[in-house]
């Protein structure tokens, strides 16, 4: 179930048909996310740092797939300027979480994570919207996170971006209203990809798939709605958080994130998932996967 936060009503976009590009979707839930759309009828367009992975992803989905770096504005633009057609909808959803303590952090995963989740949406966004404007309508959807609404210990980087994503998607919505073009930001909970490798999940902390964050992304395009939350209870933690004691709400943090993150944090299990991101960082690319 997803929790919609609707400021206007607007109009449904017809899929069939429709152009709709998704950064890193190659993986998780980028991948499910094509799989929705094309199941819709949809031209489907992958972007995705591993552009074999891309390639392989959109024969096995009847979609087209090539290498994105979403960091880089001519990427991004070689990217939409292969799309046959208007775009109807963008799907920003590449992104990257390195967990630990932000002092051990290099500077190059740092470089990495703020160019992944929030330089690629700005870049995305950009470029898609002047198309969208002079075309007269589209919908650009922001998959960012919960923890775009709240803090966790050990993702500090990745809350500052998601946090930025949150707000610069609710600013641009504001700022394109009456235009025929329309901004939804997906906050997902947990969600079982490799970004969530060597997390305990599970208690306290809400873990959904990729395939229901792909629905509310896809629902999106009925109502365009301003703020869509997966798991639909986790707007509600805002309010309670809000009426909490600081050493309570200091408490359930804790079990949510600070004792998964830094303490018991399966480090084995995540090993793949860190390297490929460290390698990539180190190569001055960074690597997308999925969100969230």
């Amino acid at each position: 179930m997803v929790n919609v936060v609707n400021s206007m009503p607007m109009s449904t976009i017809s899929l069939s048909g429709a152009a709709v590009a998704i950064t890193g979707g190659a993986r998780g839930i980028g991948y499910a996310t094509a799989k929705a759309f094309a199941a819709k009828g949809a031209k489907v367009y992958i972007g995705d740092l591993d552009a074999e992975l891309a390639k392989s992803a959109a024969a096995e989905l009847g979609c087209v797939g090539s290498g994105l770096d979403v960091r880089s504005r001519q990427s991004f633009s070689d990217f939409l300027n292969g799309i046959d057609g208007p775009l109807q909808v963008l799907v920003n959803n590449a992104g990257i979480m390195p967990a630990g303590r932000f002092v051990d952090e290099s500077d190059a995963v740092t470089d990495a994570i703020v160019g992944v989740n929030l330089g690629g949406v700005l870049n995305g966004s950009k470029l898609a919207l002047a198309r969208m404007l002079e075309q007269g309508g589209g919908h650009i959807v922001n998959v960012a996170s919960y923890l775009g609404m709240a803090p966790a210990a050990g993702l500090a980087t990745y809350c500052a971006t998601k946090h930025a994503v949150v707000g610069f998607s609710e600013s641009l919505r504001d700022e394109v209203a009456g235009s025929g073009v329309t901004v939804t930001v997906v906050l997902p909970s947990a969600v079982r990809t490799d970004l969530v490798s060597g997390v305990k999940l599970g208690g306290l902390l809400p873990t959904v798939d990729p395939e229901d964050i792909a629905e509310a992304v896809v629902e999106s395009c009925k109502s365009r709605p301003a703020i869509i939350a997966v798991p639909s209870w986790m707007r509600s933690y805002e309010t309670a958080a809000a009426l909490m004691p600081d050493r309570l709400l200091g408490a359930i943090r804790g079990k949510l994130t600070r004792d998964r993150v830094l303490r018991s944090l399966d480090t084995d299990a995540r090993a793949g998932y860190d390297e490929r991101i460290r390698r990539d960082a180190g190569e001055g690319i960074a690597a997308e996967a999925d969100k969230t």
